[in-house]
């Protein structure tokens, strides 16, 4: 029985995800974003399970990804495809530029699945992060309209995250091998200044959280190379 339960939470993501695109396209990018963090939740569970109950399966590693093309591919597309549709610029097909985040987060996972290099860390923006970072849009959307509606700025985005979805930048995993402060140092940093942005700002702390991820991503592996 217990070798189901990863693969039970991995359909409940699967599930979020569905979810969270029929909401996005109804427009209600808010109840969207809240699929996404439970989406998110379940995703973090089912490997967590996994290695916890000592289940890992090739089955369970192929049903992840593909549960992640849905709920950190296309949803995120869809996310942009109405950011871009309802932009101050457009056309009949502009906004189907924003399906290039669903082919490049299917590219990322699919390389992802193959890359020997990545069993403990990752290489390029994970799915899940840059998904978080889409979702947060609308509601930087309440507070700089002139910003957001901006179909340049839109497409940029989506170009930009495309290309940290396949680029070679290293970034941590948020996996902890051990509890140990030193060995982990700039991981708690990183996880506490996060913590205390989302609690003041929500998801409009995205941005900033994701900048965060970067740099401390570049801080953690050069102190490695140092010591």
């Amino acid at each position: 029985m217990k070798r189901h339960i990863p693969n039970a939470l991995t359909c409940a993501n699967l599930l979020s995800g569905c979810i969270g695109i029929v909401f996005a396209f109804k427009g209600d990018l808010t109840i969207t974003a809240y699929a996404v963090l439970v989406s998110g939740i379940f995703d973090f569970l089912d490997g967590f399970s996994a290695r916890l109950l000592k289940v890992k399966s090739e089955i369970g590693k192929e049903l992840d990804s593909l549960a992640d093309v849905v709920s950190f591919g296309f949803l995120p597309g869809v996310v942009m495809f109405q950011l871009i549709s309802q932009s101050n610029f457009t056309s009949p097909y502009l906004p189907y530029t924003a399906f290039l985040i669903t082919i490049f987060s299917a590219l990322r996972l699919a390389k992802f699945n193959l890359d020997t290099r990545q069993t403990e860390d990752f290489i390029g923006l994970n799915t899940p992060m840059n998904t978080l970072f889409i979702v947060s849009l609308p509601f930087i959307q309440r507070d700089y309209p002139e910003i957001i509606n901006s179909t340049i700025f839109l497409i940029g985005i989506t170009i930009l995250t495309c290309w940290l979805l396949v680029s070679e930048i290293k970034i941590f995993s948020l996996k902890f091998g051990t509890s140990n402060w030193q060995d982990n140092k700039v991981k708690y940093i990183f996880l506490i200044i996060s913590a205390v942005l989302i609690a003041l700002l929500k998801f409009a702390a995205i941005p900033i959280v994701l900048v965060l991820y970067i740099t401390s991503s570049f801080l953690h592996f050069r102190n490695e190379i140092e010591s």
